[in-house]
């Protein structure tokens, strides 16, 4: 009876751990929409802003690329900028997961949330 008794307790604290992962989660999705990183391309000619969610934020484009004839290089510019600004974004998230699941003992490479 006793050894019942013990395991009531492993899974009280483990669901308290479940509810401190659940509120932290919440957390990191709140600090995920405001980290904001930026994309370049044609050496900063082209920029994209992007939340850590991966949501463009804002695109810039120097005036001196409005020039008809080159609409597919500018075209090209914008979607490189877009393309970093999502992988730095991507890189932002992964480290803020990484805050949360940091010491509780997950495998390395678990995703979260699940």
């Amino acid at each position: 009876m006793i050894k019942g008794l013990s395991q009531i307790g492993d899974m009280a604290k483990m669901m308290k751990q479940a509810q401190k992962m659940q509120a932290e989660m919440a957390n990191v999705q709140e600090r995920m929409a405001e980290i904001e990183v930026t994309g370049e391309s044609g050496a900063g000619m082209v920029s994209a802003t992007a939340n850590a969610n991966g949501e463009l934020k804002g695109l810039s484009i120097d005036p001196s690329l409005f020039n008809p004839d080159d609409r597919e290089v500018v075209e090209d510019l914008i979607l490189a900028a877009i393309k970093d600004a999502q992988l730095k974004a991507t890189e932002a998230a992964k480290a803020e997961m990484a805050k949360v699941t940091e010491g509780m003992g997950l495998p390395a490479g678990v995703k979260l949330p699940f």
